[in-house]
């Protein structure tokens, strides 16, 4: 049985293949429309979601399916102390494929290792957020053209930012790709991806907190904000949240096609005033992410 639990799972050419599915659904909605009828997925959301919960949903009915789940933990069995081990096994009784969101690192593993149905990471922690890196990837693919021959900028929160973590895991296997990570120093990406993903695999990266100064040589843009659920304390965060705004002003030396990506929500991190910029690809981003699910979900139920 397949699951997806982490972007590594996923060889290059499978990805592709999602890719190409994708946007074949984009091109031929009605063709897709029956493809799961009578199957049903169940979204497991112990943590507050909207475009990743809904994403999946939307994905679903689509393809002709139903949906089941609950959007918070206190909605669920686990306020009673049910473990994720049996909640999944419970689930798999009633649904075809589950996706879970969980605030810990490696539920989603356990959840795959315990389910009889497949089961699709939908963000545990700060650990993973692979149907998010295919999304970002499907964007890539669709407004740049390619997924190799960039240089991508990532400012913002890179310590806890899952999103952040699975995308440079994802990128770090096409050719000639170049990170410029842009943070606060309290907020740097973690020792263990520039070890065992950038430098293992030899990327070219650079570690500033100067946005403005490395603007003009980005490919994309990949703005984040900074996670108030992922701080223990409330004043780092007050004084760390608003550390990068991006507004027109700071675009101004930026590329002419430039692709300024976020997984969202955002909070303060991109001014309104950048959303009719043609180089604003993020709500665009959301539409992508429906047709990369509802390709993973035909996947991973092997239809074909």
């Amino acid at each position: 049985m397949k699951h997806l639990i982490d972007i590594k799972d996923l060889t290059i050419e499978e990805i592709q293949n999602l890719i190409d599915v994708a946007k074949d659904i984009m091109q031929n909605k009605e063709k897709y429309s029956k493809k799961c009828d009578g199957k049903k997925l169940a979204t497991l959301f112990y943590e507050p979601s909207t475009r990743t919960r809904l994403s999946f949903e939307a994905a679903m009915m689509e393809l002709g399916g139903n949906v089941l789940g609950f959007s918070s933990a206190n909605s669920s069995s686990a306020a009673k102390g049910e473990s994720i081990a049996d909640t999944v096994r419970v689930v798999g009784c009633y649904a075809d494929i589950i996706a879970i969101r969980h605030p810990k690192e490696g539920a989603a593993l356990v959840a795959a290792m315990k389910s009889e149905v497949p089961v699709i990471n939908a963000g545990d922690g700060g650990h993973s957020h692979p149907t998010q890196t295919l999304t970002d990837l499907l964007t890539i693919q669709c407004e740049k053209g390619r997924l190799s021959n960039l240089t991508i900028g990532i400012c913002g929160d890179l310590k806890f930012g899952r999103t952040v973590h699975s995308l440079i895991t994802a990128m770090s296997r096409y050719q000639n790709i170049k990170f410029v990570l842009i943070s606060p120093k309290e907020l740097k990406i973690p020792d263990y991806i520039k070890k065992e993903v950038l430098e293992k695999n030899h990327i070219e990266y650079l570690e500033t907190d100067n946005l403005e100064e490395k603007m003009p040589y980005l490919d994309i843009l990949y703005m984040t904000r900074v996670q108030k659920e992922r701080f223990f304390n409330e004043d780092d965060y007050i004084r760390l949240k608003d550390y990068y705004i991006l507004n027109k002003e700071k675009l101004k030396n930026a590329k002419k096609d430039l692709c300024i990506m976020h997984p969202l929500p955002r909070v303060n991190e991109i001014s309104t005033e950048v959303d009719e910029d043609k180089r604003a690809c993020y709500f665009k981003q959301v539409r992508y992410g429906k047709y990369i699910r509802m390709a993973l979900i035909l996947n991973l139920l092997e239809v074909e």
